[in-house]
């Protein structure tokens, strides 16, 4: 077992406190006054006051890590860890070092999840024995909980995956349901809070004039034909439930009908609030909360095809795509792995930051039905997010691409611990694995 160490506070500034609640009070009113009015020119003030304040007001609440026994181990292979820890480097390298990548548990820059990685990474050449492991991460590293308030500890894990799908690139008779790109008139605007603590808001929207109006709603997009026309479609897609699950998980293959795959991934969405239509249908007394799954889900959706378009439109939620050269790709535009990338929320946790999470998984038997579940103790990689993954208490772990793929994420639903590993300030990512060779095990 292994205790996280403490972690120091961060220091709040007094003087950068009251510019910080300044500002606040300035962008609120801002905002809500381009609202009101329906004008740009003001949001645009907006987003370049909010830019250069962001870096000196992002560190203004104190944290305090707290102390808890945390049991180390793996139920994957190390490579596979080994090639997602370097997509996180990937991506964490081209940023400035200072840069601040997430605020919960803590504030933590480029550079410390830049350092916690590679030192990590240097372990992987000793996964055979996790006892060793275990006593080198004891030693060079703390295990900060997801949230140190006790209330909030406890996570839900879901799963997502990569659907295979059948598709075209022209329509036919056989493939009507079209998947688009993202619209030249979607406009993305951010509402910044900085008093109590820092809150960046996207919102989206369309121009009419001078009034910024919502984006088209799922509705509109799909049975009102809002974005026929325009060019935007970049496949055709067979069965309409399979373009809905493409919106849920964000990327997807298409297979053309000359044996060619397309590789499709998120470009943007229309700003709407994701609703989940498996609530909708539990609340309705459709289908069981025990029986829920997205298998549950397909065929409830195939066995009552009348209520199919007022069941999807539940969820106004709309995602534009893109064409993929290599994929899937998470939200730091690097490739997921399978098994290693989590989706969290992108406003809180640290982006490209290893986790070790404790929940289970499901346990599938030949006909595809759930037979039970496995505790699994895991090293992931947050590296992604998602519309439904919101809060301190949510992560989406990535199963992979296709039917199997599909059927573990579409049962996975589970509560568990997630804690980011972090080095110890004052010890160097350079620094070789020694803790091991001061209490030498059988297989070192």
């Amino acid at each position: 077992m292994l205790r996280c160490a403490q972690s120091p506070r961060v220091n709040v500034l007094s003087k950068y406190a009251s510019a910080c609640r300044f500002f606040a009070r300035l962008a609120s009113d801002i905002f809500l006054s381009s609202l009101q009015s329906r004008s740009f020119s003001n949001l645009l003030v907006l987003l370049t006051l909010s830019s250069a304040v962001f870096a000196g007001c992002t560190g203004l609440s104190p944290v305090k890590a707290i102390r808890e026994p945390v049991e180390i181990g793996d139920d994957l292979d190390p490579e596979s860890l080994r090639a997602a820890i370097r997509q996180s480097l990937g991506y964490l390298q081209k940023l400035p070092p200072d840069r601040v990548v997430g605020e919960q548990p803590r504030l933590m820059t480029a550079e410390e999840v830049t350092d916690s990685l590679v030192a990590l990474e240097k372990l992987l050449d000793q996964w055979r024995c996790m006892e060793c492991v275990a006593r080198e991460i004891d030693a060079r590293f703390d295990l900060l909980p997801s949230s140190a308030d006790p209330q909030f500890s406890e996570v839900l894990f879901t799963g997502y995956y990569q659907p295979i799908m059948q598709g075209s690139l022209v329509p036919t008779e056989k493939f009507r349901y079209p998947i688009y790109g993202k619209p030249a008139d979607l406009i993305t605007a951010e509402k910044v809070t900085l008093a109590p603590k820092m809150i960046v808001e996207k919102n989206f929207g369309r121009a009419e004039g001078e009034q910024f109006m919502p984006y088209y709603s799922r509705r509109e997009i799909d049975e009102a034909g809002s974005l026929l026309g325009r060019g935007l479609e970049i496949a055709w897609i067979e069965d309409p439930i399979d373009v809905f699950f493409l919106h849920i998980q964000g990327s997807g293959l298409i297979r053309l009908p000359d044996g060619k795959q397309l590789s499709v991934g998120y470009a943007g969405q229309n700003g709407r609030p994701y609703r989940s239509i498996g609530r909708l249908l539990i609340d309705r007394g459709k289908v069981a909360r025990e029986e829920m799954s997205m298998r549950r889900l397909r065929r409830y959706l195939r066995e009552n095809p009348k209520e199919l378009n007022e069941i999807l439109s539940h969820n106004e939620s709309y995602i534009f795509f893109r064409v993929l050269e290599s994929g899937p790709l998470g939200s730091l535009e690097v490739p997921v792995t399978a098994g290693r990338s989590l989706a969290t929320d992108a406003r809180l946790f640290p982006k490209g930051a290893l986790a070790l999470i404790q929940t289970e998984v499901p346990v599938i038997d030949g006909a595809g039905r759930l037979a039970g579940w496995r505790p699994v103790t895991r090293f992931v990689l947050n590296q992604d997010t998602g519309g439904a993954i919101r809060g301190l208490q949510r992560a989406d772990l990535y199963f992979g691409t296709g039917d199997e793929a599909a059927g573990l994420a579409g049962y996975m639903n589970r509560p568990g611990k997630m804690f980011f590993v972090v080095l110890k300030q004052g010890l160097a990512s350079s620094e070789p694995p020694t803790a091991h060779l001061k209490q030498p095990c059988r297989l070192c």
